[in-house]
């Protein structure tokens, strides 16, 4: 039987009960590709998603796996594939639950309406513009659990820049704090990684602290100097696009979401 990373984050948030797997595992939540089962095909963004009660409370069902949806419904269903964080999106206004992995495999659980919208809260608490001049930089000193997330959150922008520098900073006027530096950045791409970075911090527990977040030249003085001293993340390069044109699935496109209807 197959075991998806949303098994193992359920597994240890169930068997510490800490705050800090219950975080990991909503951000697997927030980060995995979901199958939504429908009624019928989707009509261009909108959709219709299979609904059942419990206790007074509606829910849909998801699965992180298609073989997963095809073995608890016994049969061909149509289906939209959207991120858990769109889903959330999707679901929270509208007052329903999920119900992830229902008897299938070991991530098997319901998510109440209260669950999606502090998901879609924490999700929607993104960083702020300031403007501050860097006098001084020196060696990182940050929890390794931060360390861990920013890594894996950049993995996941492969294409979106070319790589990013974490080191400690003095500001103009003695202001201290911490600095990702992130360089070759794709146009258009500063939102999703400063979001990606803003979910790293959020997730790891550590919500209260702050990383600021700056975009910068090749040639900028500031990259060489953050160089010399910070801890570097090395972004994945894109993968070859397809020859063939595909339709946008629905829930794709973080700027469109889909519509229950």
């Amino acid at each position: 039987m197959t075991t998806t990373p949303l098994d193992t984050a359920h597994a240890a948030m169930e068997t510490t009960g800490s705050d800090a797997a219950r975080l990991r595992f909503y951000d697997t939540l927030a980060g995995a590709e979901l199958f939504l089962m429908l009624t019928a095909e989707p009509q261009g963004a909108d959709i219709a998603p299979e609904v059942f009660e419990i206790e007074g409370t509606q829910y849909v069902l998801a699965f992180d796996l298609e073989d997963r949806l095809a073995g608890f419904a016994g049969r061909a269903v149509p289906y939209a594939a959207l991120s858990g964080r769109a889903l959330a999106g999707m679901l929270a206004p509208q007052g329903f639950g999920l119900a992830l992995n229902l008897e299938q495999g070991a991530s098997q659980t319901l998510l109440p309406p209260e669950a999606l919208t502090w998901l879609v809260d924490t999700l929607g608490t993104g960083p702020e513009a300031a403007e501050a001049r860097a006098e001084e930089f020196s060696a990182p000193q940050v929890p390794e659990v931060l360390v861990t997330a920013l890594d894996a959150k950049l993995a996941g922008a492969a294409g979106l820049a070319r790589r990013a520098y974490l080191a400690a900073v003095v500001y103009e006027g003695g202001g201290r704090g911490h600095l990702l530096g992130i360089t070759g950045v794709r146009e258009g791409a500063e939102r999703a990684l400063a979001g990606a970075v803003n979910e790293a911090l959020v997730f790891s527990g550590l919500d209260a602290g702050v990383l600021d977040v700056a975009f910068l030249a090749d040639s900028d003085p500031l990259t060489a100097a953050l160089a010399r001293v910070a801890l570097r993340f090395d972004l994945p390069e894109p993968e070859t696009p397809k020859v063939a044109v595909e339709r946008a699935a629905p829930g794709s496109d973080p700027d469109k979401p889909p519509k229950l209807r």
